[in-house]
């Protein structure tokens, strides 16, 4: 019986003698596929682009609503007889909440006075008999989503008047982000099933192409699983190919997109800066398409050797 400090090396060369097997299996047969390889390798290219766009500009619009959010103002007016200051505490306990400003009445007077060039402010209030505002509250949200619940909540409360926000503007952008989904959704699975078809057609080519040399391995005892696990492998590499090239493209597209708003006023380079994703987000992605593209590859090679493994 040999000595277990033997077996490690043998063992160690028999996974190296199959690994060298399957890596030279691969690379003939993506020889044997010439441009074909290039078609399945640009279909899943394109899908996966499509596929990083969408997820990124998913995530992008959302820090834009996100960063909107903190704009987008709920403006509280409450009663006359109500105070903003003890009105102020009461609004703090909402969960929602981000901010508050607190403006008395006599502040927001002096400052209408002002806009409208007037410098007698006790003139024009005497003329008025009182001041005729109220004091008035600008609530800041902690998300956009957030916002027209919060007015809602607002607006029950006892000695608020009115409560206004830009309610169109978050719905548009909401439906907006929504809608770019599902479009990207349906593009982006009708591409899919082209993917899967290509690289089917490819491997089904080179399987045609080398079917004398399968038959030769049958016929010594090549089990049907050794046979036909290269050509998963190569399914596995377009998927792998098409995500690298994906990814660089994606890259490259951002860091353009960057460039320009960084040449824009303040208000689009604030803009351009809600469009930067997150570390966690920046690190996920690839590893999405990867992950992705490789089982697009998978699932194509499995359809091409199907009908030739049940033989």
């Amino acid at each position: 019986m040999p000595s277990p400090r033997f077996q490690v090396p043998e063992r160690l060369k028999l996974v190296s003698t199959k690994l060298s097997y399957l890596l030279q299996e691969t690379l003939r047969g993506l020889r044997r596929g010439g441009w074909m390889n290039w078609a399945a390798i640009s279909t899943v290219t394109v899908l996966l682009f499509l596929l990083g766009v969408s997820l990124q500009t998913s995530w992008q619009v959302s820090g834009v609503l996100n960063r909107l959010g903190s704009r987008f103002e709920v403006a509280v007016y409450l009663q006359p007889e109500t105070s903003g200051q003890e009105f102020q505490s009461q609004i703090a306990q909402f969960p929602d909440v981000s901010s508050i400003e607190v403006i008395p009445k006599e502040q927001a007077w002096q400052d209408l006075l002002a806009d409208l060039g007037t410098t007698d402010i006790v003139g024009a209030t005497e003329g008025l008999g009182e001041n005729p505002l109220v004091d008035a509250l600008k609530i800041q949200a902690k998300s956009a989503v957030a916002v027209p619940s919060l007015a809602r909540q607002i607006a029950r409360l006892r000695g608020v008047e009115n409560v206004q926000y830009l309610d169109e503007a978050l719905k548009h952008l909401t439906q907006l982000n929504r809608g770019f989904s599902q479009i990207s959704l349906g593009i982006i699975a009708l591409l899919t099933l082209t993917a899967i078809a290509v690289i089917t057609t490819t491997i089904r080519l080179i399987v045609v192409a080398r079917n004398q040399e399968i038959e030769v391995m049958k016929l010594v005892g090549a089990t049907t699983s050794w046979i036909y696990l290269p050509f998963i492998l190569q399914g596995i590499t377009f998927g792998l190919v098409g995500a690298l090239i994906s990814w660089g493209l994606i890259v490259v597209t951002r860091q353009f997109i960057q460039a320009a708003f960084a040449q824009q006023p303040s208000f689009l380079r604030a803009l351009g800066e809600g469009l930067q994703l997150t570390p966690w987000q920046t690190m996920v992605l690839p590893l999405i398409l990867v992950g992705f593209g490789s089982i697009v590859g998978i699932i194509g090679s499995l359809f091409a050797v199907r009908r030739f493994a049940s033989k």
